[in-house]
């Protein structure tokens, strides 16, 4: 286990390090390679994401299929297709490493049941939820505030 999940989940769950062991083995060591795909638009998200080293990518298609990037995500971060992960619905974006990546992935079952069973833990999800949410916001307080020259610049760019 690396140093930066164990250190992040030791950040959150504060001084009470008891669950730490049990916390740490509900996830799994996932060495990936450059554009490794790790979610197609249309499957069930089963995992959520720690990057300990690399970067992941999250993208979608539009109606030309012509690939935007949503997402960049790195080393020390979370990511997921949150609603797909929470409601077992299909995905609606594609996520996948952008070079050799060291992730950490704990599937929806474990997840839940270490928020239900380890107050603590709820932490974790909740600075998940904050990360995606503030990301978010800012895509959308971004693309509105832009003109429509500038949105339009933005979106060539991005």
């Amino acid at each position: 286990m690396t140093n930066i999940l164990k250190q992040y989940i030791i950040s959150q769950l504060g001084d009470d390090i008891d669950n730490l062991e049990y916390v740490l083995s509900k996830f799994q060591c996932l060495k990936v390679k450059r554009n490794s795909q790790l979610l197609t638009q249309g499957e069930i998200c089963k995992y959520i994401y720690f990057v300990a080293e690399g970067s992941l990518q999250s993208y979608i298609y539009d109606t030309e299929m012509i690939e935007n990037t949503r997402e960049i995500v790195t080393e020390g971060n979370w990511y997921s297709d949150l609603r797909s992960f929470n409601k077992c619905v299909p995905a609606i974006e594609n996520i996948r490493a952008i070079e050799p990546s060291l992730l950490y992935q704990v599937n929806n079952k474990d997840f839940q049941e270490m928020i239900k069973t380890i107050p603590q833990f709820g932490k974790v999800y909740q600075k998940i939820l904050e990360a995606y949410y503030t990301s978010a916001v800012y895509r959308v307080n971004t693309f509105i505030s832009l003109s429509a020259l500038d949105r339009m610049k933005w979106l060539m760019q991005h």
